[in-house]
């Protein structure tokens, strides 16, 4: 499998992501399926069954996070030399040949 490219921001904003969903997101799930089920029957419980179903989603999205990162490979955007040629990671300036002026960088 090639490996996809990722800045070192973009890798901190999915690490931060998967942080989240580790250590905030997954011990609340915990808790509502805990409180859930001191209710009693699980059968007839729909707020075990959702608690369940959202332990589920958050599980998959972890373990997708882990295999994107796992598969990325870091790109430092100042490593890049100059060469002309734009490519990932690259910084540009825009000129408006038109108006014969550079364009402001949002």
């Amino acid at each position: 499998m090639s490996k996809s490219a990722i800045t070192k921001d973009g890798e901190a904003a999915i690490k931060e992501r998967l942080a989240n969903l580790k250590f905030k997101e997954r011990p609340k799930i915990s808790e509502a399926i805990a409180e859930a089920r001191a209710h009693g029957d699980l059968k007839e419980n729909a707020e075990y069954h959702a608690a369940k179903e959202l332990q589920g989603l958050v599980e998959a999205k972890i373990a997708e996070i882990e295999s994107s990162l796992a598969n990325s490979q870091v790109i430092d955007v100042k490593d890049i030399p100059e060469t002309g040629r734009v490519i990932f990671g690259s910084t540009i300036k825009l000129y408006d040949v038109i108006l014969k002026k550079k364009l402001p960088i949002k």
